[in-house]
């Protein structure tokens, strides 16, 4: 992915917001790929001019499959307030999520104990903690299919906490693997090494002008995906008075 394709969403002085597509780190690992954050930074040298590398401060990530809103701070003070707004809790996080087989029931809330084998990069979803896992972290988040067509299921997935691979691993607990997600029971795979989980939006009061802030990111362009996002955005408005 060039730096000239991305596509930037929202974007001021303080914060910056792009619509990452599967298969592209957020920030750079072992493998040496070009990590979003890097094609960010290089955006806003070449937009604003800038001498030198450019400061971008990395707040949340997606994993590496999953598509979406990445919001990244262009000043420390925005950084650091952003953080704690995640800490808190107070940004609202919506997924779309794909999966064949049909929640029961179709509207809940999910809690687990998650812990992660970061040696395998996998995490596991308990029921409760034990002695032998004291490490496992609370996670919580509230779903609701949406949409069915063609056997597939759209999910709107509201996380509370944001722990490693939380929505894959929670919805794989409850026997609704994410379509094209092998690691978590899917049996499918797809040619552009992605799953169908897509961070939809992120709403927050921006950390610097206190202002509502709404970020909403379009699905990746695909046959499955062009299907459901016409349901998926009726699904979002508010029905009329």
């Amino acid at each position: 992915m060039e730096t000239r394709t991305l596509q930037v969403i929202y974007e001021d002085n303080h914060l910056i917001a792009v619509n990452k597509p599967r298969g592209v780190l957020v920030q750079g690992d072992e493998t040496e790929d070009t990590p979003l954050s890097d094609m960010v930074k290089e955006y806003i040298r070449i937009r604003y001019n800038k001498p030198g590398e450019a400061f971008l401060g990395v707040i949340h990530r997606l994993d590496r499959p999953v598509s979406g809103v990445v919001v990244f701070a262009r000043t420390s003070k925005a950084l650091a307030r952003m953080n704690e707004l995640f800490k808190i809790r107070k940004i609202e996080k919506r997924y779309w999520a794909v999966t064949r087989e049909r929640p029961d029931p179709e509207v809940g809330h999910l809690l687990h104990y998650i812990i992660k084998d970061a040696e395998k990069n996998i995490s596991k979803a308990l029921d409760q903690p034990s002695n032998r896992n004291k490490d496992a972290k609370l996670s919580e988040l509230d779903y609701e299919m949406i949409a069915e067509m063609d056997g597939m299921h759209l999910l709107l997935v509201k996380p509370e906490t944001g722990r490693p691979h939380q929505i894959r691993v929670q919805l794989a607990r409850i026997g609704c693997p994410i379509l094209g997600d092998l690691k978590y029971g899917s049996k499918e795979k797809f040619s552009h090494g992605g799953i169908y989980l897509h961070c939809r939006s992120l709403s927050f009061l921006h950390p610097v002008k206190q202002t509502e802030v709404k970020i909403v990111a379009d699905t990746p362009s695909d046959h499955l995906w062009n299907q459901l996002r016409s349901v998926g955005e009726a699904a979002e408005r508010p029905e009329d008075p």
